[in-house]
């Protein structure tokens, strides 16, 4: 079969491959009819997240059709249209009893590795790094689904894939990112990075009763699909983000922050920016924590940080004073998606929203080096890649 394989940093390769098969009782072999780049992938190909090897297989964004199952899976059937989670979870441990799927116990084979680096293991992903298991991802024509009983979603009624593939990952994340900010009706909820996480994110906002939602982002195209979410926009590249938030809150400062950039992020103060480049650059840090930082900063007294922004390790100049005197709530955390699919699938259904907004390119499989070069580099107003095999 053919997958897109990591190669190396900035580079990745549409290769033949094995095709998968059943290793497990509780295996799915999926053929995979959509999948996607998402933002997470770029630290990937940045070269930011060990453990990578040659040839592994990328992307954890993927539905599609059954094509075997092991003896333990009952609840599927071949030819039966499946939307994937991104973590791998077994449905028995005591993280997975709490709904916490992303940090599944028995999910990840390289749990020792994982507990090096963050002192516990969260969950197996796919197709992102052996230390979160090594599992081969979802760009390609197939992949084989472990705990397949526990993880996918039947889609049925005829829903097209661009309506649900994003259930996969990154709307129950923007979801979880508005979920954890606890609005409450008359909130001000700031939303660092207006990539298709953070507009899922001021999307989820509002349906969950913020009065305002702020992006703060500094491209003009993100920023105006933002705004037909219905949000308020900030170029911090043309404002000083902290007094403009202060001067909408009338001094306060916004309810809830998300930030939904992390690792990666830029920011318009040029020695600001050198300054983490260069510890970046030394490996003295592994993340630039710019926004993660002004959020802290930002938010209101007593509020609330919520972080699903990808980090991979260690930040500098991480203000703990700040989040500590002024009684803030930090709250973060990979996506538990298996808990949020059934209610958002049918919020898709009552046409409460519609994930396909975000998308505005579409290739084959075989495109995907060009489909990162468009999504990295944020030309042609790339906003969201989707891939068919």
């Amino acid at each position: 079969m053919k997958a897109n394989c990591w190669m190396g940093r900035n580079t990745v390769e549409v290769r033949e491959v094995p095709d998968p098969k059943i290793l497990n009782s509780r295996d799915a072999i999926v053929r995979i009819t959509s999948t996607a780049i998402c933002g997470s992938d770029l630290h990937l190909y940045d070269g930011y997240v060990p453990t990578m090897k040659k040839g592994d297989i990328l992307g954890h964004e993927f539905m599609g059709e059954v094509v075997d199952v092991g003896p333990a899976v009952s609840n599927l059937r071949i030819g039966d249209r499946v939307v994937v989670p991104f973590p791998i979870a077994c449905g028995n441990c005591t993280a997975c009893d709490h709904d916490m799927y992303s940090l599944c116990e028995n999910s990840n084979p390289n749990a020792g590795l994982a507990e090096k680096f963050m002192g516990h293991s969260p969950a197996g992903i796919f197709g992102y790094s052996h230390m979160l298991g090594g599992y081969p991802g979802g760009q390609a024509e197939y992949a084989r689904v472990p705990f397949a009983d526990v993880g996918p979603i039947k889609i049925e009624n005829g829903l097209p894939d661009e309506k649900v593939l994003f259930l996969s990952d990154i709307l129950p994340t923007g979801w979880m990112g508005a979920e954890m900010c606890d609005i409450t009706p008359g909130d001000v909820i700031a939303v660092w990075g207006a990539g298709p996480v953070g507009q899922f994110a001021i999307a989820s906002a509002y349906l969950m009763g913020a009065e305002r939602v702020i992006a703060i982002d500094r491209f003009p195209y993100r920023l105006r699909i933002a705004e037909r979410v219905g949000a308020e926009t900030l170029n911090y590249e043309e404002v000083d983000v902290q007094d403009a938030l202060l001067d909408i809150t009338a001094g306060r400062g916004p309810d809830a922050c998300i930030d939904a950039v992390g690792m990666e992020a830029h920011y318009g103060n040029p020695a600001v920016y050198a300054y983490d480049r260069t510890k970046q650059a030394a490996r003295v840090e592994t993340d630039r924590p710019y926004a993660l930082r002004e959020a802290i900063m930002a938010c209101r007294n007593g509020g609330t940080v919520s972080v699903i922004g990808v980090y991979a390790g260690f930040l500098e100049k991480f203000p703990m004073g700040s989040l500590m005197n002024r009684s803030l709530t930090l709250k973060s955390g990979q996506c538990h998606v298996q808990r949020y699919l059934k209610p958002l699938l049918q919020r898709i259904k009552n046409g409460d929203i519609d994930p396909s907004f975000v998308i505005t390119h579409r290739l084959p499989l075989q495109d995907a080096p060009r489909g990162y070069d468009l999504f990295k580099n944020k030309t042609d107003d790339c906003n969201k890649v989707i891939l068919s095999a």
